[in-house]
Formats: C-alpha cells, structure tokens, sequence
C-alpha cells in the first residue's frame, strides 16, 4: 500500500498547475482551476442567519422573518452571498452553458458543504435536485441543480434522486418579484413523484441561488407531507435583503 501511495503522489506532482477560470493565471493548485487570491476574494458568507442565510450584522442569529414566519426547511448552507463574481460566475454558467465554471462551482460547494459536516451539521440520506419543466430543460439543455447535485454526490458520496420532484408548470420569471409573488407563481408548480420513498429521510435540496426562499419553501413542505423526516437547502449563493450594504468579505 505504501508503494501504491507513493506511486500516486509521484504521479500527482507531476501534473502540471491548472489555470485560473477568473484571471487566467496559474493556481497553486491540480484540483480546483481558481487560484488563492481570487478565491479569498469571492463574496464569502460570513456572518448570516443561522436558519435561512441571510446576510446579516451578527454571527448566530435568526433574522426576523424566520422568527415571525419560520421555514419550514430546517437550514440553508451556502458559501457565498450572490453579488459579484459569483453572481456572474452563476450566470454564465446556468444561462451560456460554461460547464467548467458549474464544475467548479459545484467543486467549491463540496469542499464547504465537508466543511460543514465536519463542525457537525448532519449528512442528509440523499440529494434532490430543484427541477426544472421539461420545456425548461430541454431549450437550456441541462438543469443547473442536477449538475451540481451530481457534483456534489461525488464529493461526499451522498446519492442523487434526480427524479424525485417534477415540475409541471413554468411560472412567470421570478427574478426581480417579491416573497408573495413569488409564492403565488409556485402555487401547484410542483409534485413529489409518486414513486418517491422518502419516510424518514433526511433530505437536502440543491439549487443555485436562494432570494425569497419561496422554491425552497414549496418543495420543502411537499418533501415533509411525503414523510420526509428533515429538509435542508444547498445552494450556491443566498441572495442579500435589497436595499441592505453589507461586509460580506
């Protein structure tokens, strides 16, 4: 076995450094095509409600909608707020197809969603995709969630229910609309599939970006009548309260 180790890191270090997808120089690193400095300078989320994500002034607080109306989902992790680079970055990759920036979005989730499980936030039993409808998918030609569900399932070994949600009907564009807006278009936009066994699971959805949390919200209470036992949200970037000026770094 030592032989064998040896003979990987060998063969490791001989592999040459990848190039940064953001500046184009050359990463410290063989794994991640981001180099050091741009990804200290990504918009981390630091300090955040510790149910929804919200950006907030405070560490371990609850904002005040989750304290009024708590969700019905039992907590958001996500590493970034959605402010640049990564709101380009999400972009280009969900709407202009630049699969190595999903890949290394969805690298850079994995390594924080471990981050996580090792401060002891529990492993769900299985990922579920935020679906889109099939006329959706088939113009984008792929589903952004899968992608990065399946990246994810890679990097912590957690298996994927592609099909366990079904979304048959295309609401409005939700960009841009508020919390109840948003819950309107939803209303009857989705369906747990009736071959879908989820009694006692613990559940995580994927999804690139949170802004109401009205999605998460939706499929979160269907997963839970379904007989899911808890429902977590994994996104990439959790959407900042208009209006409000954070430090986010």
């Amino acid at each position: 076995m030592a032989i064998w180790q040896r003979l990987k890191h060998q063969l490791e270090a001989l592999q040459p450094c990848l190039k940064c997808l953001l500046c184009d120089e050359t990463t410290e690193s063989k794994r991640l095509p981001i180099c050091t400095d741009c990804e200290s300078e990504l918009p981390w989320l630091r300090e955040h409600c510790s149910v929804c994500a919200l950006p907030m002034h405070g560490a371990g607080l609850i904002c005040g909608e989750c304290q009024k109306h708590p969700p019905v989902f039992d907590k958001v992790v996500a590493p970034w707020s959605y402010s640049f680079p990564i709101d380009s970055m999400i972009n280009r990759f969900k709407h202009h197809a630049q699969w190595p920036l999903g890949r290394l979005l969805g690298d850079l989730l994995g390594d924080y969603v471990q981050h996580n499980f090792d401060d002891g936030l529990a492993r769900p039993d299985l990922l579920l995709p935020v679906p889109l409808t099939p006329q959706r998918q088939r113009q984008r030609g792929f589903n952004q969630a899968q992608m990065l569900a399946a990246s994810l399932s890679n990097h912590l070994h957690i298996p994927v229910l592609n099909h366990g949600l079904t979304r048959i009907i295309e609401a409005p564009a939700q960009q841009g609309l508020d919390a109840a807006t948003r819950k309107k278009n939803l209303r009857k936009a989705f369906l747990v599939a009736p071959e879908t066994q989820v009694q006692g699971l613990h559940l995580a959805l994927v999804d690139d970006v949170l802004t109401t949390g009205a999605t998460a919200q939706i499929l979160s209470r269907l997963l839970l009548k379904a007989g899911a036992a808890r429902v977590e949200i994994y996104c990439l970037a959790r959407t900042p309260k208009p209006g409000t000026l954070l430090d986010l770094y």
